[in-house]
C-alpha cells in the first residue's frame, strides 16, 4: 500500500512552518537579549542574529578582561597584605640577657635593620640574630648581652615599641 502523495505534502508543509514558527521564537528570544536600540528601522532577522553574535563575543572579551583583571587585584592585595603585615616585638631580659622578638611582614627588612641600630645605641652587644620565614610573616630573634644588671628591657622596650608605633 502507498501513501496519500498530498497527505506527505501537508506532513512537510505543517513540519516546515513549525520549524519557521520555532525560529522565529528562538530569534527572537535572542534578540531581545540585546540593548535595546533605539533605531526605527526594522532590522532584518539575519542582521538581528548576526548582531547579538557580536554582541556575545563582545561580552565574552569583557569577561576575559574582568577575570585577568580580578586576578591582579586579588594579587596586588595579596602583596599588599604581605609586606603591611603591621610589626609585633617582644622583649624579655633573663640577668644580663636579652632576647628580643620582631615579627614582620616579608618586605620589611627595614624593621629588623632598625631595631639591630637602636639596640646598638642602648649599648646592648648582639650576640646573634636569626630569622625564620614564614608564608606571610618573618620571625626575627635577637639574643643581646646588657652592660649591667638593670631595667634596661624596660628603657629599649618603650624605645622600640615608640618606633614601631611612629612606622
Amino acid at each position: 500500500m502507498e501513501k496519500n502523495p498530498s497527505s506527505s505534502r501537508i506532513d512537510r508543509k505543517f513540519i516546515e512552518r513549525k520549524r519557521r514558527k520555532e525560529m522565529k521564537t528562538l530569534c527572537h528570544k535572542l534578540t531581545s537579549t540585546l540593548p535595546h536600540q533605539t533605531s526605527k528601522e526594522a532590522i532584518s532577522m539575519p542582521d538581528r542574529v548576526e548582531e547579538a553574535t557580536n554582541y556575545i563575543k563582545k561580552l565574552q572579551i569583557n569577561l576575559e578582561k574582568m577575570k585577568e583583571k580580578k586576578k591582579f587585584l586579588l594579587e596586588t592585595q595579596r602583596q599588599k597584605k604581605l609586606m603591611l603585615k603591621s610589626p609585633k616585638i617582644e622583649i624579655q631580659q633573663i640577668g644580663l640577657t636579652l632576647e628580643v622578638f620582631l615579627i614582620t611582614g616579608l618586605n620589611s627588612q627595614f624593621m629588623f635593620n632598625e631595631t639591630i641600630r637602636i639596640l646598638n645605641e642602648e649599648g646592648v652587644d648582639i650576640v646573634n640574630a636569626s630569622y625564620k620565614v614564614n608564608e606571610d610573616s618573618v620571625f626575627h630573634s635577637i639574643h643581646c648581652q646588657v652592660q649591667e644588671f638593670g631595667n634596661e628591657s624596660a628603657r629599649i622596650s618603650e624605645r622600640l615599641n615608640k618606633f614601631m608605633h611612629d612606622y
